[in-house]
């Protein structure tokens, strides 16, 4: 006869979070447009307007007594506000995701996300994509059913960048709805 096991300590409660830049109203419920447009021809799910971001680091289940210390670390990322143009759309085959993104990202951008992930990592929070390079995009549709759907040509849509925001995911059977926990601005 094996000994008894202890019982497993319990898992601390965790919240599930990202940091992200978010799109202003108007220009979320434009690429929700299009996002139906095209789920409409090819198939697929399209992202509702109020979920629609860029997501800059993602950090997955994070217990909750340890988000006071990972605002901490975000509010030491700096950074200038600066203009991203989103003027093209692409189709993922291998994952099944139609996007938006844009042809000449702003290397203040790439440096937000690094120093993010940098100063997250720094203060012991693991980021599961920190090996991956950043592809900055937003996902409009997921689980495209027609990857044949030609992909439409994008209007270039200007947005002024003057914060980011850490984000909590809850996963339900209609999808994933966000609340924004906390924003740090970005300065110029």
């Amino acid at each position: 006869m094996s000994p008894e096991r202890p019982p497993a300590a319990p898992r601390p409660p965790v919240a599930r979070v990202f940091f992200a830049l978010w799109p202003p109203a108007e220009l979320a419920a434009t690429l929700a447009g299009a996002a139906k447009d095209f789920a409409h021809q090819a198939g697929g799910h399209p992202s509702r307007q109020e979920t629609l971001h860029l997501t800059l680091a993602f950090l997955g289940d994070v217990p909750i007594s340890r988000l006071p210390e990972l605002q901490a670390a975000a509010q030491n990322v700096r950074g200038p506000a600066f203009e991203l143009t989103l003027d093209r759309f692409g189709l993922w085959q291998h994952n099944r995701i139609f996007w938006t993104g844009c042809t000449q990202p702003p290397p203040a951008l790439g440096t937000l996300a690094a120093s993010l992930m940098q100063q997250v990592q720094d203060s012991g929070f693991p980021v599961p994509d920190a090996q991956r390079p950043f592809v900055p995009h937003m996902t409009l549709v997921r689980k495209v059913a027609r990857l044949q759907t030609p992909v439409p040509q994008c209007a270039p849509h200007q947005w002024m960048c003057r914060e980011f925001v850490l984000v909590r995911s809850r996963v339900s059977e209609s999808g994933a709805d966000y609340a924004v926990l906390a924003r740090f601005p970005l300065v110029g």
